[in-house]
């Protein structure tokens, strides 16, 4: 009992750190959850965060959370997962709440508008770590060029919703795998 407590703790502070010091959402946080749970904690391996990600973006909800979520109920059941959820919300639900009372006053600050447009340059930085971190584990071959490109313009030209396309894809994966293992067979 005291051992599930210990580790339920540390994944409240592994997530409320990570929550309280990344700007940018779920995307820019992916590449410090990784690093805290699959290389420094080992809590999880490799193959397991690209699954708890690939899940997260399918499923509603900001991928921050669901990921944290994920992760803590593969840790640690569910209190794991409660904590890691509260982890990971609890330093925005404090900043917000902080920032609401004094948004007027900073907003029109020349050095708060500076400091935001340098986040978003590191935010971005963050954004392009995860997908090449994410590109690195992927599966390479025409067929998975075919589909990562086909789902970028369906998304960014077409507007076509995101969970639409996710959903797309994996059927495509499902058939070319079903398909694929045929051929293997004969």
């Amino acid at each position: 009992m005291r051992k599930k407590l210990k580790i339920c703790l540390s994944l409240f502070w592994v997530f409320f750190r990570i929550g309280a010091f990344t700007f940018g959402g779920g995307y820019a946080m992916i590449p410090l959850i990784s690093e805290e749970t699959v290389n420094k904690r080992r809590w999880i391996s490799e193959s397991d965060i690209l699954d708890i990600i690939a899940i997260a973006e399918s499923t509603p909800g900001p991928v921050a959370i669901n990921s944290a979520t994920f992760v803590g109920y593969r840790v640690a059941g569910f209190f794991g997962a409660f904590f890691s959820t509260l982890g990971v919300v609890l330093p925005s639900f404090i900043i917000i709440l902080v920032i609401s009372y004094v948004l007027e006053e900073f907003k029109s600050l020349k050095a708060v508008q500076y400091a935001f447009t340098g986040i978003r340059a590191g935010v971005l930085a963050l954004i392009v770590k995860a997908l090449y971190k994410m590109y690195k584990a992927c599966p390479k071959g025409v067929f998975y060029y075919i589909i990562m490109g086909l789902a970028l313009i369906a998304v960014a030209f077409f507007k076509i919703e995101v969970i639409w396309c996710i959903i797309a894809c994996a059927v495509f994966g499902l058939i070319y795998s079903l398909t694929l293992k045929g051929k293997v067979e004969k």
